[in-house]
């Protein structure tokens, strides 16, 4: 009962205190309740003085905005106004900006132009045949006019060829394999070059193209200049060394690079120039001809300007590649792209048209010089048509979109020189086996017939172009040997080619052989003949190429070799007559010096040591006129005199030299072993 009364008393102080604070929360709620009275009083008070405000602000916010468009109008109306009326002053104040020209400052006056070209856009729709309209258009077509005039001057008075010295370089740069194009800045200076495409944008804009007409005919004639003037500098360039010997000439540096791979090594001589016309001049008279049908030497040497102009003709078709690719990127921006290929083709026309012809000249020289039997000038073809296959694939590209008689004129020329070559080539085959066959025209001493020395000449430089000299005589026979791979076949149609030649030349030298009346010389000259072609075959490599069609020549000049030195040893039947004791035999045996010979043996052996004494005498008098021009070949046939001779005149000689046949041995002996020999080795030498 005592723990229950605090209890009690604790909860009646919670109640009474939880009254006291319902008390104060009721107070707090009343003076809520009245404030919020009052703010509500004083919040519908402010909207009644909003509402009162935004009616009366209302009318001067409207008015005043209707104030505001006023003044925009007002102001459009006077620009439109100041500019309109800028329309019908604006010729008098760009006349003396026009009168001056593009040379005052370009900027400036394409903005003059621009702004007479609006005025005259404005006056034609809203004033026309107005006297300011005319005075717009007379002021602006003037302007016009001077812009074209400006094209015009500053193509042609910035405008240069491009220098020799430059083209020798950038064709020089590429016998290092180095890439190298012309710099735009060769034709024109930079800044140049950005005023020309400003002046043409802006003619173009005004839908004027007669410019381009200008732009044509000016890189035109500058473009033929850069090829006449690098032709110029390379001819004096050569002066000096076409006078002094050894060939340095610029252009050969350039020309180097266009040697087809040889099947022999080639020498290390620099020229331009194929090498049959260098060798023709080496081999001096020897090469000379003298009533033969096929004329070498003196006939082209005679023409060495023809030889110069072939060696400029090559450096210039590299030039013009070069050129017209240069040509290509400078018209970049000056010309419109849909009439680039348009004004390229014209462009370049004039060049190309001086480049094929002189091609055609020199397909012309050729043909003319074939009239005359002068083989040698077909190997002027060689190198250029090498350097026109190959730079075709590249005038080809660079061509591309040029209508099709331009992007040809390359291939018909190409096709043209394939043509006279390829009927050169043949006629030399004719020349060769119908060159007659004249006493006069034969060596008297049985050396190397000129026809054989200069067909091999000739044969050798074919073999520098290969690729080139099969391929001519391919285009007259394009569908043989089909069943070869095409990068072999221009091969095995040259050594089906030089096959045909040495065929053509056996047959003519053994013709010509005929002509002697004695068997010896006749040998002698078979025998030079034959070794002369087959070391020839050998020096040369051209066995490499030959035995592609046919491996068994060099086995059939040896064997025509050996047959020649056995025909040729049977000079010497009438000398083994008198000691080979074949005929009349005088039997010595047990016979001392002392016996005593009857009458007819010892007559016998007088009439072999007599008849013996005759024959080698005029065999060595005959034969040491004979020549054989190899030493090689020389020494080895003398050689062979003596195994042949000796063993039975020294026998011969032991057999009677100690009978009593005569008195006055020395009469009758009058040759010793060694004697012999000495003459053997006079023989083929005019001196001993």
């Amino acid at each position: 009962m005592e723990d229950y009364l605090p209890t009690k008393t604790e909860i009646a102080n919670k109640l009474q205190r939880e009254m006291e604070n319902l008390t104060i929360l009721q107070d707090c709620i009343q003076r809520s309740d009245l404030m919020t009275q009052s703010m509500l009083t004083i919040l519908n008070s402010f909207e009644n003085r909003l509402s009162k405000l935004e009616e009366t602000i209302n009318p001067i916010y409207q008015e005043t905005g209707n104030l505001q468009r006023r003044h925009e109008n007002i102001e459009k109306t006077l620009s439109a106004l100041n500019h309109v009326i800028g329309f019908y002053h604006v010729a008098e104040d760009m006349e003396p900006i026009i009168r001056d020209g593009p040379s005052s400052g370009l900027d400036n006056y394409l903005q003059c132009m621009d702004k007479l070209q609006k005025a005259v856009q404005y006056l034609t729709v809203n004033h026309n045949g107005s006297t300011e309209m005319s005075h717009v258009i007379s002021l602006f077509d003037a302007g016009k006019d001077a812009m074209e005039k400006e094209f015009r001057n500053s193509l042609s008075r910035h405008g240069r060829p491009v220098s020799a010295d430059t083209l020798k370089q950038v064709l020089t740069a590429e016998d290092d394999d180095i890439e190298m194009e012309i710099p735009l800045s060769e034709h024109l200076p930079e800044i140049v070059i950005a005023e020309l495409k400003q002046i043409s944008a802006w003619l173009l804009s005004c839908k004027s193209d007669m410019f381009l007409q200008d732009y044509i005919m000016i890189r035109s004639g500058l473009l033929s200049k850069s090829l006449i003037g690098l032709k110029d500098k390379l001819k004096v360039d050569c002066k000096e060394p076409l006078t002094a010997g050894p060939t340095h000439s610029p252009a050969m540096v350039v020309k180097q690079k266009l040697r087809e791979t040889p099947v022999r090594k080639p020498s290390k001589r620099l020229s331009f120039f194929p090498k049959t016309p260098s060798a023709l001049k080496k081999s001096g008279n020897t090469l000379e001809p003298s009533g033969s049908a096929c004329h070498f030497g003196s006939s082209l040497m005679k023409d060495e300007a023809c030889d110069i102009d072939t060696d400029f003709y090559i450096c210039s078709v590299q030039a013009l590649l070069k050129l017209i690719k240069s040509e290509a990127a400078l018209m970049q921006g000056i010309v419109p792209e849909k009439q680039q290929r348009h004004v390229f083709e014209q462009l370049i026309q004039s060049a190309i048209d001086q480049v094929v012809k002189d091609g055609e000249q020199i397909c012309q020289y050729v043909k003319r010089a074939m009239t005359r039997h002068n083989v040698a000038a077909v190997i002027l073809l060689f190198p250029v048509l090498h350097q026109l296959r190959a730079v075709k694939p590249e005038f080809e590209k660079t061509l591309e979109g040029c209508l099709a008689p331009t992007r040809s004129r390359i291939a018909s020329l190409i096709s043209m020189l394939d043509s006279a070559g390829a009927r050169a080539l043949e006629e030399f085959v004719d020349n060769i086996r119908n060159d007659p066959e004249r006493q006069s025209n034969m060596p008297k001493d049985g050396t190397v017939h000129e026809l054989t020395s200069n067909t091999m000449l000739f044969l050798e430089q074919l073999l520098d172009f290969c690729d080139t000299a099969g391929a001519m005589l391919m285009t007259q026979d394009p569908t043989s040997l089909p069943n070869v791979q095409n990068v072999e076949r221009p091969k095995l149609k040259l050594a089906e080619y030089i096959t045909k030649v040495l065929s053509s030349l056996g047959l003519n030298l053994n013709n010509k052989a005929e002509a002697y009346n004695d068997s010896a010389i006749k040998a002698v000259f078979l025998l030079n003949n034959f070794n002369y072609i087959l070391r020839s075959l050998r020096r040369s490599h051209m066995l490499d190429v030959v035995h592609k069609w046919n491996n068994e020549v060099q086995v059939f000049y040896e064997s025509q070799i050996v047959n020649q030195k056995r025909i040729y040893s049977q000079s010497w039947s009438r000398v083994l007559h008198y000691i080979s004791e074949n005929q009349k035999p005088v039997s010595t045996s047990g016979i001392s010096p002392d016996t005593k010979l009857k009458e007819k043996d010892r007559n016998l052996i007088k009439e072999k040591f007599t008849g013996f004494n005759k024959e080698i005498d005029e065999i060595f008098r005959q034969q040491k006129m004979f020549a054989i021009p190899d030493p090689e070949l020389r020494d080895c046939l003398r050689q062979d005199n003596l195994n042949y001779i000796m063993p039975f005149y020294s026998a011969f000689l032991k057999r009677y030299s100690n009978t009593n046949f005569t008195k006055n041995p020395e009469k009758y002996i009058r040759y010793k072993e060694e004697d012999v020999k000495r003459f053997i080795f006079g023989f083929f030498d005019a001196t001993a």
